[in-house]
């Protein structure tokens, strides 16, 4: 069993690496090999799912590297490698043999076998491997394209705004070994964690999770990561490193629970994020960055069930937004190569030109809206039954931010819609795009009325937590009215400007502009420290370094002319004093024999006299 589970992470991490490695010698086999391996992970991804293997090897001292598959985690590696097929599918004809496919083949794999390693991980050590590696990974492929500029800056801040907020796991890990009853690091363990060390370990995965899941007031990264290629942008956001950090805390209900805090914290910054970023996201005119914000928003609903301990709603919730969110951007990655443009403005009639991608986007877009009966409103409806059973303020801001996710979806449907606008300079959807995106499709169509409270019941018992709560009628019947009315205002409402401020219009655009915020508040301090320290160092330590040299030159000539002319003279003296005694000492020496008697009989005539009068 254990051979299964290494298999599952092993085969796409070390895939992966073959192609990084091979370089541009594999272009030509990159493709095959990567949909081959993609395939086989789907294949040991569902094995996995229902054999729920364990394995573990010895990593560090009392630390060993832990992997277990349970009902969570089966079904998340079935979403990660279902996604990531189809994507793979869509880069395959979309990457032709210019690009460096070998590069990004190897790195779409390593992205995700990375997840792979993060949602089985068992352990903090395991956890922080595939963590590490995926937010490293993340980097490369956002700045694919390095030659630009613009591409590379925006995969620095995407990966250092994630970096910063990762450093909360460590804090976590160091948290639990000082007051863990568990030596092993284990996830399930956390929660058993003493005071106040609970209470870090609690800060760490919260600060880590909303940084790695794009949440407030992280969130300003995930515009910036749109600069990568599109089937990036569709696996990154619908089932790897966006939704890795609501992964998380879904993971680790039980320890939010304990804390006595970390559930209220993250149900309501999950609920401000779903608000807020869906504000931003009917606020956009570019696709990608109106599809982005809508990431935060919707993940911000998963956030908010692992708050209120609605795990199953939550891990519904992350799901369909893999296959709605994989769909859109791939859709919104083919109207880019064949219209060159991603402004909502210049896409009028996209739909209608590629009738079959059209209708393809429509069937996400209406998903995410919760106006199609394969909708997301449906474990929307699960998880904001959670919220209000905890506070009926939560529950009003999750049924407000829902309202909004019908807005920005009958926006860019309104949009993609309208009569065809003649565009000479169009070309054609690589042929193949198509096809992987029909699965996607379906998998959205899978959430019909019928289908499901069965599987709403089946995803309750294979995820651990409480048994999720069967929405009211009533309260299915106000959501889908208040879903279809907001969509209907918004259809209507067309191309007309937000009845909002200037000032209020530019900060939803410009993503409440966290990003200055950010400078502001973090870097802008950060570089003045770092001045500073510039400055003490070249005016202090420099000087001091400065007047300590001085200081001992000084000394050396001071040494030089008083300590060395004095040893000097003595060495001198005693040279002179010796060769002088050596002179004296030679006088006697003639070779005479009777002198040597003579002074023999002098020096005992001596002594004798000495003998007498010392008696």
């Amino acid at each position: 069993m254990s051979a299964l589970l290494w298999a599952l992470v092993t085969v796409p991490l070390g895939s992966g690496v073959l192609l990084l490695s091979a370089g541009r010698r594999a272009d030509r086999i990159a493709p095959a090999l990567a949909l081959t391996v993609a395939l086989a992970a789907t294949g040991l991804a569902v094995t996995a799912a229902f054999r729920h293997p364990t394995a573990q090897a010895p990593f560090l001292d009392g630390l060993p590297l832990r992997l277990a598959v349970d009902g969570l985690s089966g079904l998340l590696v079935v979403t990660v490698t279902g996604v990531t097929l189809a994507v793979l599918l869509f880069s395959a004809a979309e990457f032709g043999p210019a690009e460096a496919r070998a590069r990004f083949f190897g790195l779409m794999l390593l992205f995700a076998g990375s997840m792979l390693l993060t949602v089985t991980a068992a352990t903090l050590p395991a956890l922080l491997l595939g963590w590490e590696v995926m937010g490293a990974t993340s980097w490369a492929l956002i700045g694919y394209w390095w030659r630009d500029p613009q591409r590379t800056s925006a995969a620095d801040t995407a990966f250092l705004t994630t970096r910063t907020a990762d450093l909360g796991l460590y804090l976590a890990a160091g948290a639990a070994l000082a007051g863990g009853r568990d030596s092993t690091l284990s996830l399930d363990a956390l929660a058993r964690a003493d005071d106040p060390w609970l209470s870090f370990v609690t800060a760490g995965i919260v600060v880590a999770a909303l940084g790695k899941s794009a949440q407030l007031p992280f969130s300003f990264w995930l515009s910036k990561a749109m600069q990568g290629p599109s089937p990036v942008s569709a696996l990154l956001h619908s089932a790897t490193m966006v939704v890795a950090g609501a992964y998380l805390l879904l993971r680790t209900g039980p320890l939010l629970d304990a804390s006595g805090w970390g559930d209220d914290v993250v149900a309501w910054t999950g609920a401000a994020t779903a608000l807020c970023l869906g504000l931003v996201a009917a606020a956009q005119t570019d696709l990608k960055q109106l599809l982005a914000a809508s990431s935060c928003a919707q993940i911000g609903f998963m956030v908010l069930a692992a708050g209120v301990g609605a795990t199953s709603g939550g891990t519904l919730q992350l799901i369909a937004h893999a296959a709605a969110k994989s769909l859109l951007f791939l859709a919104a990655g083919a109207w880019l190569t064949a219209l060159g443009t991603q402004q909502l403005p210049e896409l009028l009639g996209a739909a209608r030109r590629h009738a079959t991608l059209g209708t393809l986007f429509t069937v996400a877009a209406l998903s995410l809206a919760g106006l199609a009966p394969l909708s997301l409103w449906a474990a929307k409806d699960v998880l904001l039954a959670g919220a209000l059973e905890t506070s009926p303020w939560l529950y009003g801001v999750g049924l407000a931010a829902a309202l909004l996710s019908a807005v920005y979806s009958a926006k860019a449907l309104w949009y993609v819609w309208q009569p065809e606008v003649p565009r000479p300079d169009a070309r054609r959807i690589p042929v193949g795009a198509v096809p992987p995106l029909v699965p996607l499709a379906l998998a959205c169509l899978a959430l019909t009325p019928l289908a499901f409270p069965p599987l709403r019941a089946a995803v309750g018992r294979v995820v651990a937590g409480p048994a999720p709560l069967a929405p009211a009628a009533w309260e299915f019947v106000l959501s889908g009215a208040i879903a279809l009315l907001a969509a209907a205002v918004a259809w209507s409402w067309n191309t007309r400007s937000l009845p909002l401020p200037g000032r209020a219009k530019s900060a939803l655009v410009d993503w409440l502009r966290l990003e200055r915020a950010a400078k502001v508040l973090l870097v802008a301090p950060v570089m003045w420290l770092a001045r500073a320290a510039a400055a003490f160092d070249e005016r202090g330590l420099d000087r001091a370094a400065d007047g300590s040299a001085v200081a001992a030159v000084r000394l050396a000539r001071w040494t030089n002319a008083v300590v060395e002319r004095a040893i000097d003279g003595t060495v001198t003296a005693v040279a002179s004093g010796t060769s002088a005694l050596g002179r004296w000492a030679r006088r006697p020496q003639t070779g005479q024999l009777h002198q040597y008697l003579a002074q023999a009989v002098a020096a005992f005539t001596v002594l004798a006299v000495v003998l007498v009068l010392m008696r």
